[in-house]
């Protein structure tokens, strides 16, 4: 029986061929880049001030306002799950990349007709038609797109591979780079111009994207679907589970490695950099590697009974990173907040500069991203120095604790939230401005800087870190899935966000003082703060008790020696950069 698995054959000639003809680097990257910026741009010029459409111009509650627009970017954030099942498995990351963006434009159009020439009795419906075609796009384009852009970079190439590096520092600025654009210019537009006026100038920045993308065809380098990620998974459990009665010293005849001769047949050894280490977690799918007398006696490898080594501890590798999501939730439902109610709060409040010229509260968002711009540099070339000193850990501290602090800002930043909210509504309060909702509190909206400033800290920490730990745990063929997975910690927070909103409402109202109503000055918006602020000082306990028994990937190179290195006895950890 042939136990070596090669899911995919690469003849080296042809594929360095391939590599020569297409250019690829830094001259195709750049399209890429600029459809990202684009993307990046429309979303948040689209989703940063969303909440005052729905609530000035299509007369929703504060609250059903706040949980459509967290319905919406959750959704938006779980659609790439399937995005990037389509892409790894049908059409391939350029082929998903080119319809989606064409899906994005397309919703984007229809937006921009729903808020202008659509009659007001059907714009509610077109207007949310539009944003779940939008939605779709987002699914093809944010698992895909950062993946081929980086794909145009060879590894082999000792060139490439030093550009690739400075590709994701780029990358990362021109996502920056567009949203604060947006937040600043379209925002102002859609505020003093008009809707129409603001969502028309998403859909041009759209349609110049897709044309610059297409302009590029001839210069990427494009990668063939290599099949449904989740088959292999399937595999694993399905063959543990035809052999939960047998074990190493019980029936079974060795352990399948990829390059092992079973059943009598030699098969070449395989041309392999680096094999996973066996570990002792989820021991019971160790069993779908145990070679019975039925695999022995087979000519061929039945892959839904009998897998590799290496196949078991990828699928090892995928549910490690569950409970870390799982972990994460609650800081994606603090960072949504950022969408809602930070901008109501913003509108309440004395906004202006100068004597004509008044700060949309959304365009606030943008201090997000103004801190984001610093604060990478400093964390790059302060922080990690200082931390590698101190620890000895090549990167100044691992991927979990980066994300553990940024759980930890976001229970700071809710409570920063709280304090300041009771000084607006005390404000309100002793102006006599309690029940009247629509006037100006007397009290500076730069206020709430500190709040965004720990948003964007937090960003730093938790959501980078958690890009990096998706991208670097993940089996290399699930990467496109693991970005996807990281994706919808945003998403699936906002629903948590959502739900809790439902919740608070529904206890509150037994007792005729209903939180979050449409008067912001007595919604209590102050305790809803306190309340994440609890709820996420919780999650984050839960995230150290499950951090301190993660084991990260270690892998053995085909000359019998591993790389990896074990960190300090306090986390238990073991992190492998591959």
């Amino acid at each position: 029986m042939d136990c070596s698995v090669a899911p995919v054959t690469i003849d080296n000639d042809h594929q360095n061929s391939r590599n020569k003809s297409s250019k690829g680097g830094w001259n195709a990257a750049i399209f890429v880049i600029f459809v990202e910026m684009a993307e990046r741009f429309a979303f948040y010029g689209l989703a940063g001030n969303l909440i005052t459409y729905l609530t000035n111009n299509l007369g929703e509650p504060v609250a059903t306002a706040a949980k459509n627009v967290n319905t919406w970017v959750g959704v938006s954030a779980i659609f790439p799950l399937l995005g990037a099942f389509v892409a790894d498995s049908y059409l391939g990351r350029f082929k998903t990349i080119l319809a989606s963006s064409l899906i994005y434009f397309l919703g984007m159009v229809l937006l921009s007709l729903s808020v202008s020439v659509i009659p007001m009795h059907s714009r509610k419906p077109v207007f949310f038609t539009a944003l779940y075609v939008l939605s779709v796009g987002e699914g093809g384009h944010k698992p895909c797109v950062q993946t081929f852009a980086a794909d145009q970079f060879d590894e082999n190439n000792p060139e490439e591979k030093a550009a690739k590096s400075s590709f994701f520092n780029w990358w990362y600025l021109g996502i920056v780079t567009g949203a604060s654009v947006a937040i600043v210019v379209v925002i102002y537009l859609q505020d003093n111009v008009s809707w129409a006026a603001g969502f028309g100038v998403l859909a041009g920045s759209l349609a110049v994207a897709l044309a610059l993308f297409l302009i590029g065809i001839r210069r990427y380098r494009k990668q063939s679907p290599t099949g449904s990620p989740f088959t292999k998974v399937a595999q694993v459990f399905v063959a543990a589970a035809k052999k939960w009665r047998v074990s190493e010293t019980h029936g079974g005849r060795g352990i399948c490695y990829e390059d092992d001769d079973v059943g009598g047949s030699h098969v070449p050894r395989q041309t392999r950099g680096h094999n996973l280490v066996r570990t002792k977690q989820f021991r019971f799918l160790d069993k779908a590697m145990i070679i019975d007398d039925e695999d022995a006696l087979s000519k061929t490898k039945n892959p839904w009974r009998l897998c590799s080594l290496n196949q078991v501890e990828e699928v090892k590798l995928v549910l490690r990173l569950i409970p870390i999501w799982l972990g994460c939730l609650m800081f994606s439902a603090v960072i949504t907040q950022l969408h809602t109610f930070f901008t109501k709060q913003g509108s309440t409040m004395l906004r202006s500069i100068g004597p004509h010229f008044q700060v949309p509260p959304a365009a606030l968002q943008s201090l997000v991203g103004l801190t984001i711009l610093i604060a990478v540099p400093i964390y790059d070339r302060v922080f990690v120095p200082i931390a590698r000193k101190i620890t000895g850990h090549p990167s100044g501290i691992t991927m979990l604790q980066r994300i553990g602090i940024g759980l930890f800002v976001s229970i700071l930043n809710m409570v920063v939230a709280a304090v300041v909210e009771t000084a607006r509504v005390n404000t309100a309060r002793n102006h006599g401005l309690i029940d009247t909702p629509k006037a100006v509190v007397p009290m500076s909206v730069w206020w709430l800087l500190p709040q965004y400033v720990l948003t964007g800290i937090g960003d730093v920490f938790t959501i980078i870190g958690l890009q990096e730990l998706f991208y670097d745990q993940m089996p290399e063929e699930m990467r496109s899935i693991g970005a996807a997975a990281y994706i919808c910690v945003v998403g699936v927070g906002s629903f948590i966000n959502t739900a809790i909103i439902s919740v608070v409402q529904m206890i509150t109202s037994r007792r005729g003082n209903v939180w979050l109503g449409d008067n912001l000055n007595r919604a209590h918006l102050n305790y809803f703060y306190w309340v994440l602020a609890g709820l996420s000082a919780i999650t984050l306990c839960v995230y150290m008790w499950i951090a301190n028994g993660f084991v990260y990937k270690k892998v053995e190179n085909v000359d019998g020696t591993s790389e990896g290195r074990e960190l300090d006895q306090m986390e238990g950890f073991l992190e492998v950069k591959v």
